[in-house]
C-alpha cells in the first residue's frame, strides 16, 4: 500500500471518517493478464467511437461512462483503523452524475458517536458542498450543516464519512499504472477488474470543472499524491465497484480509511433539493463530548 500522510497531521482531519459522528471541525499503464472477453478494454467506449487502448485508459473514463448513463443506487462503506479499533460507517441512496447530486443515508455504529444508537445522518452531496441533517454536536434537529468541500484538505474524500461519488470516480482520472487483475462477477454481473494507483495531483488538473475544486485542495492537503485503488466494470464501461484505500498520520498512530463505493440500478430517478438558507445552521458545532467547539 502506499501511504498517504496529511501535511496538517492532526485536527479536524484526524478523526476523517468519524466526522460524521460529530467530531468535526465545519469549515475548515501497464496492462497484465486478460481474461475470457479479451484485454479488459469495454465495449462501450468502444461502440461509442472511442477505443480505451489500456487498462488506465478504460479507468479513466469511468466518470464520463456514468455521466453518460445519468444516474445510480449507491451502497458505500468507509471503514476506519486506528490504535487496534476498527469502525465502519455505511451508507445508502442515490446519485445522479449529471448534475453531480445526490442523497445518502449514513448509519453509524454503536458508539462511533458516543451513544448506544444514533439517528442515521441525511447527507445531500452538491459541487462544492455537503449537506448534513441530524448532525448532532448541538445542531439543532431541523437544521442543516453546510460544508464548503473545497475548503475541506480532503476535498471531501473521507471526511464526510462518505466518499462523494463524483469524487470518487474523478478520482480516477489521475489512474496511472493500471493492472487488469481478470473478470470476476458482482451481484450476477460479469466485471472487469482493475488495480493501481491513482495521482491526485493529475486527476485535480483533469475533473472536471464542478470537481476541480475539491480535488485541489485534496491534492494540497495530502503530502503523497499516490492513492491505490481497486475498480470494477462492466462490459459496457460502467464502474460497479472501487475501493480506494487511505493512510495518513494524526499527533498519535496512523489512521488507514478504507472507502468503498457500489453502483446499481442505473438510470434511477433521483430526487435532490438543497435546503434554503433559512434551514441551513450558522451556530458553533461541538467537536466532541469534551473538545472545543468550531464555528
Amino acid at each position: 500500500m502506499v501511504v498517504q500522510q496529511q501535511r496538517c497531521g492532526g485536527g479536524a482531519l484526524a478523526v476523517c471518517a468519524l466526522a460524521v459522528a460529530g467530531v468535526m471541525t465545519v469549515g475548515s499503464g501497464c496492462s497484465g493478464a486478460g481474461g475470457a472477453g479479451g484485454d479488459g478494454v469495454g465495449e462501450r467506449a468502444v461502440a461509442r467511437g472511442v477505443r480505451a487502448t489500456t487498462p488506465a485508459d478504460v479507468v479513466r473514463r469511468a466518470a464520463e461512462e456514468l455521466a453518460a448513463a445519468g444516474s445510480a443506487e449507491t451502497r458505500t462503506s468507509m471503514e476506519t483503523a486506528a490504535g487496534g479499533t476498527r469502525v465502519t460507517i455505511r451508507g445508502q441512496g442515490s446519485y445522479d452524475f449529471r448534475k453531480q447530486l445526490g442523497r445518502i443515508k449514513v448509519l453509524l455504529p454503536k458508539d462511533a458517536a458516543g451513544a448506544d444508537e444514533h439517528r442515521p445522518i441525511t447527507e445531500l452531496l452538491a459541487p462544492g458542498a455537503l449537506y448534513m441533517k441530524n448532525r448532532g454536536a448541538g445542531v439543532p434537529d431541523d437544521k442543516w450543516v453546510r460544508i464548503d468541500t473545497t475548503s475541506l484538505e480532503d476535498g471531501n474524500l473521507v471526511t464526510g464519512g462518505v466518499t462523494d461519488p463524483t469524487a470518487a470516480v474523478e478520482l480516477l482520472r489521475g489512474a496511472g499504472t493500471v493492472t487488469y487483475v481478470g473478470r470476476t462477477e458482482l451481484a450476477g454481473v460479469p466485471v472487469r477488474h482493475y488495480r493501481g494507483t491513482a495521482d491526485l495531483g493529475r486527476a485535480a488538473r483533469e475533473a472536471s470543472p464542478s470537481s476541480r475544486g475539491a480535488l485541489t485542495a485534496a491534492a494540497k492537503g495530502f503530502s503523497t499524491d499516490s492513492v491505490p485503488f481497486d475498480a470494477y466494470l462492466d462490459d459496457e464501461g460502467l464502474l460497479r465497484k472501487v475501493r480506494h484505500r487511505f493512510t495518513f498520520a494524526t499527533e498519535g498512530p496512523a489512521v488507514a480509511v478504507v472507502s468503498t463505493m457500489l453502483l446499481y440500478g442505473f438510470g434511477a430517478p433521483v430526487s435532490v433539493e438543497l435546503p434554503p438558507d433559512a434551514d441551513i445552521y450558522t451556530g458553533r458545532v461541538q467537536q466532541g463530548r469534551s473538545g472545543p467547539e468550531a464555528p
